[in-house]
């Protein structure tokens, strides 16, 4: 799968699971990513539900995953799955307000998905 593909995979599952306000943004040059990939759970358990599945769903379809960090601080409300050229981040919504990344990434955004 290319980049597009992925990302088209990607935003698919989350919206399968009823991930909210899925943002798409390239990013900037300096990075050595080009996607990520912004989402919000309703609750801690939504966002831990997203992950698993996301995850599943990678390795299911043999997607590498290089890192993950936040699942084993659900509390922390920040979940991210790095999988090479894309970044998924999974907030709850009030930890999405408090950090956002959209603000940061606001000229590169390519696609928002507020369902």
């Amino acid at each position: 799968m290319n980049t597009k593909e992925r990302l088209d995979f990607i935003k698919t599952i989350l919206e399968d699971k009823k991930a909210e306000d899925i943002v798409i943004a390239d990013a900037p040059g300096d990075l050595l990513v080009d996607k990520f990939v912004v989402c919000s759970g309703a609750s801690s358990t939504h966002i831990k539900t997203l992950y698993d599945v996301l995850r599943k769903e990678l390795r299911d379809n043999d997607i590498e995953l290089v890192s993950t960090t936040g699942y084993d601080s659900k509390a922390s409300g920040w979940m991210i799955l790095d999988i090479g050229d894309v970044v998924v981040h999974i907030f709850i919504k009030e930890k999405r307000e408090f950090y956002n990344l959209e603000r940061l990434w606001e000229e590169y955004i390519m696609e928002k998905n507020n369902g």
